[in-house]
């Protein structure tokens, strides 16, 4: 029997069949019965990194609980919160939220090597509006993120599963963007970027299609200034790739 649960429901894969559990992907959590859609990888942490990670996590860090998240007691202030998944190692997040003193930030990356980096630039810009968490998106946007709260979700380059076998691990899903869409605020927006034509438009088809979101483009939108071109961007567009950004606005 179905859920209530937008998320979960469609690729809830309860079993009780013995060789179908030895072939579940290792991404499946058992505790959320759901497909991760993305690999936690092990990397290594550098010296640097390891050290903002103990000076600089305790203040900037925020554990990941099940429960309702204050932005004004995290950030000491009340300002209009960004909030970015999958933030990589950074340098975007902090460029951001550099250039936007005025907005708080909370990132979400699942990465140790890449937390500790962006912790390591919060520490050389001097950055106070960036807030860390260290978990799954899905999971804190469902139990920590009040609904209509943000004014703004970024998702800039997500897991392409290029492979049609494994489209279905892909972020952008109708479910997860209706949960997003719940938490942002009226008038807030949703910016995608991607360099894979084919999930740009998967992008376009899901955003389009959830009722509460309006797209500020006639299909794909210029890049905004504030999202700067990374190193890995211009090397893709030298190499005569692609990138496509997506911002929609949440209707009032």
């Amino acid at each position: 029997m179905p859920t209530n649960d937008p998320i979960n429901d469609p690729i809830q894969t309860p079993t009780n069949n013995l060789a179908e559990k030895k072939n579940r992907s290792p991404l499946y959590d058992p505790s959320e019965h759901r497909i991760r859609s993305f690999v936690t990888r092990a990397g290594r942490l550098s010296v640097a990194q390891g050290r903002a990670m103990d000076t600089l996590g305790p203040q900037f860090c925020i554990p990941y609980t099940k429960s309702i998240l204050n932005f004004e007691q995290s950030f000491g202030r009340t300002a209009p919160t960004i909030f970015e998944i999958g933030f990589g190692m950074g340098e975007t997040s902090a460029h951001i939220a550099a250039g936007m003193p005025d907005k708080n930030f909370i990132g979400v990356e699942v990465h140790t090597p890449g937390v500790g980096s962006l912790l390591k630039q919060i520490g050389e810009r001097s950055l106070s509006n960036l807030r860390l968490i260290q978990h799954d998106a899905v999971e804190v946007i469902t139990n920590m993120i009040p609904p209509t709260s943000l004014a703004g979700v970024h998702i800039f380059f997500p897991d392409p599963w290029h492979k049609a076998r494994h489209n279905k691990r892909r972020l952008i899903q109708s479910p997860f963007v209706a949960l997003l869409a719940s938490r942002i605020a009226p008038g807030g927006y949703l910016h995608c970027a991607t360099d894979w034509q084919d999930y740009a438009e998967q992008m376009l088809d899901v955003l389009s299609a959830e009722p509460t979101l309006q797209n500020t483009a006639n299909g794909y939108a210029l890049r905004p200034d504030y999202r700067p071109v990374t190193k890995f961007e211009n090397r893709g567009v030298r190499l005569g790739h692609g990138v496509w950004d997506l911002l929609f606005h949440k209707r009032s």
